[in-house]
C-alpha cells in the first residue's frame, strides 16, 4: 500500500506541482515567510501548516486578525472546493479539529493575556505610545528610578505614580539623569489616557502570561493552537504589533538553549507582519532582527505573514528559509517592485518564469520553496496547496464557549490580582509624610520596601547582560527579583511583629 503523502514523519504536506512539497520540522525553526495580496488563500495556508505543527506535537500561537482562522479548533464540513483539491493532488479528504485554546487581550472572546509594565520594559512601551526621543528619555528615567528604588511596575497606576514621582522630584533628578521636562511628562501621561481610552489599560497587570503554558502539549502529544483573538486589538496596530514582538522577546530571553531539535517547541504565527516594522525607530529594528535570527536556537520557528515581501526589512527577509507565495497583483510601480523583489528570493527554476508565474497565480495556488534535506532552499514550484482538514472559516460565539470549558487554563488568568506595587508604596509614603510620621515607622510598607530592595540584589543576575532579548526584559528580571524581595520580607516583618499585621 503506497504511504499517505499526510502521515510522513517529521515532514508537513503544503502542496503539490509535480511532486509533493513539504516542510521539514527539522528546518521549521528556520522560519518562514507566507505572502500574497488578500483573498489568495495566505489565511489556508496558515491554517494548513498549523495542523501540521499541531499533528506532530509542536504548539503554534498564532494572532487571528480577521476571525477566520479560528474554525480550526471545528471539523471540516467538507467543502466542494476543498475535497475536489484533495482528490486533484492526490490525497484523501479526512475532516479534523485541533485542540485550541484561545486569548484576548481585553478579555472578551478568549482568556485575558497580561504583562506587567516592566515586563514589557521602556522601548517597547514607547513603541506603543508613540513617544519622540525626549520622552521616551524620560519614561527609561522612569523606570530607573523604579527599578533603584524597588517600585514594582505591575500595571497603569504604577506608571502613572511614578512618573508623579519623577514629576515632583525633577530638580532632585535632573543632576543624576538630566532634564525632566513637565511637558514631557505631561505629554506621556496623556498617551496613557489615549492607550486607556482603546481598552490597553486591562493588558497590563498580573497574573501575566507564563511563557511555559505556550509549550503545553495535549493528552494525545499534538500540541495546542493558540489563537490571539486580534480582529479589535488590529486597530491598534502599534499595541497589537508590539505586543506580539513583546510575547517574541519573552520566549527568546526565557526559554534555554536547545540548538536544533528533530522540531521546534513552539511556531509562532505573526499575521500582517507590516505592523512589527512601520515607523519603527532603528533600536526596536535592529531588536528584532537579532531576536529572529537567535531565537531558533531557542527551538522557536518564526512565520510571518504579509501581503508582500518588501514589508519585511532585507535584513530579516534574509533570514526566512521556508517561502510560500500567493498571487501579487502589479497594477502600480510598488507593485511591480514586490513582485520583482518576491521573484528574485526564490531559487530559481528553469520551467517558468517566477516574475511572470506571481502574477497568473489562482486562488489557492502558491509559489514554494522549502528548505531541502542538505539544508539549502528548493527551487521553487508552482503548487496547488494541499488542503486543511479542519472549518475554514469562524468559530460561532456558541462553539467558542464550548472549546474555552475545556481549556486547560480555565480560571488561572480570568481573575486580574492586585498585589502591592509603585502605587500603593508611594501613596503609603505620601499619607505618612502628611500626617508626619517618618516615612517607614508608622507602617511596615517602608521596612518592607528596603528589606526587599536588600533582598532583591540576592536573586537579580550579576554582570552586565550581553544577550539582545535579556536586555529587552531586562526589567522583567527585576521585577520578578523584586516579587521575590518582597515576599521574603513581609515573612521577615511579620515574624519580627508577631504577625500582628
Amino acid at each position: 500500500m503506497a504511504e499517505d503523502p499526510q502521515k510522513i514523519p517529521g515532514k508537513i504536506l503544503v502542496g503539490k506541482s509535480d511532486d509533493y512539497d513539504y516542510l521539514l520540522l527539522r528546518y521549521a525553526n528556520r522560519h518562514g515567510l507566507v505572502a500574497g495580496a488578500t483573498g489568495t488563500g495566505k489565511t489556508v495556508t496558515l491554517q494548513k501548516l498549523a495542523e501540521g505543527f499541531c499533528e506532530a506535537g509542536v504548539s503554534v500561537f498564532a494572532a487571528d486578525v480577521k476571525g477566520d482562522l479560528s474554525g480550526i479548533a471545528m471539523p471540516g464540513d467538507g467543502a466542494k472546493p476543498f475535497v475536489a483539491r484533495a482528490a486533484e493532488i492526490g490525497v484523501k479528504y479526512e475532516p479534523d479539529q485541533f485542540r485550541c485554546v484561545f486569548w484576548d487581550i481585553f478579555g472578551e472572546s478568549g482568556h485575558p493575556v497580561r504583562a506587567t509594565v516592566a515586563e514589557m520594559g521602556p522601548l517597547l512601551l514607547a513603541r506603543i505610545l508613540e513617544l519622540n526621543d525626549t520622552q521616551e528619555g524620560v519614561l527609561n528615567i522612569a523606570f530607573r528610578v523604579a527599578d533603584e528604588q524597588g517600585l514594582a511596575l505591575l500595571d497603569m497606576k504604577d506608571l502613572r505614580a511614578i512618573l508623579g514621582y519623577v514629576s515632583e522630584n525633577a530638580s532632585e533628578l535632573q543632576a543624576r539623569y538630566g532634564n525632566v521636562a513637565p511637558a514631557s511628562i505631561g505629554a506621556i501621561q496623556r498617551r496613557l489616557l489615549v492607550l486607556d481610552n482603546q481598552g490597553a489599560d486591562k493588558f497590563f497587570g498580573e497574573p501575566a502570561l507564563d511563557i511555559n503554558d505556550l509549550l503545553l502539549k495535549d493528552v494525545d502529544g499534538r500540541g495546542f493552537i493558540h489563537i490571539l483573538r486580534a480582529d479589535k486589538l488590529i486597530r491598534s496596530p502599534h499595541l497589537y504589533a508590539t505586543f506580539l514582538f513583546w510575547l517574541l522577546s519573552e520566549l527568546f530571553a526565557r526559554l534555554p538553549e536547545v540548538g536544533d531539535l528533530d522540531k521546534p517547541k513552539l511556531v509562532f504565527f505573526f499575521d500582517e507582519a507590516h505592523f512589527l516594522f512601520d515607523d519603527a525607530p532603528k533600536a526596536l529594528l535592529r531588536a528584532i532582527e537579532q531576536v529572529v535570527r537567535l531565537i531558533r536556537s531557542k527551538g522557536v520557528g518564526v512565520y510571518f505573514v504579509t501581503q508582500s515581501p518588501i514589508d519585511v526589512p532585507d535584513i530579516v527577509l534574509g533570514q526566512l528559509g521556508n517561502r510560500v507565495q500567493h498571487a501579487l497583483r502589479a497594477f502600480t510601480p510598488r507593485d511591480q517592485k514586490a513582485v520583482n523583489v518576491a521573484a528574485e528570493t526564490f531559487r530559481q527554476n528553469p520551467a517558468f518564469s517566477t516574475a511572470d508565474v506571481i502574477t497568473k497565480l489562482k486562488v489557492g495556488e502558491a509559489l514554494v520553496s522549502m528548505m531541502e534535506e542538505s539544508g539549502a532552499p528548493a527551487i521553487v514550484s508552482r503548487d496547488l496547496i494541499a488542503p486543511p482538514a479542519s472549518r475554514v472559516g469562524p468559530i460561532t460565539a456558541a462553539e467558542l464557549t464550548e472549546v474555552q470549558a475545556s481549556s486547560p487554563f480555565k480560571g488561572k488568568y480570568d481573575v486580574a490580582v492586585d498585589r502591592e506595587s509603585a502605587f500603593e508604596i508611594l501613596q503609603a509614603r505620601a499619607q505618612q509624610r502628611a500626617t508626619g510620621a517618618p516615612v517607614g515607622q508608622n507602617e511596615d510598607g517602608g521596612l518592607l520596601s528596603q528589606i526587599g530592595a536588600g533582598l532583591e540584589g540576592l536573586f537579580r543576575p550579576r554582570g552586565r547582560q550581553k544577550s539582545v532579548g535579556q536586555t529587552i526584559v531586562q526589567s522583567a528580571t527585576n521585577s520578578v527579583a523584586r516579587s521575590v524581595g518582597s515576599a521574603i520580607a513581609r515573612a521577615i516583618v511579620r515574624g519580627v511583629t508577631g504577625g500582628m499585621k
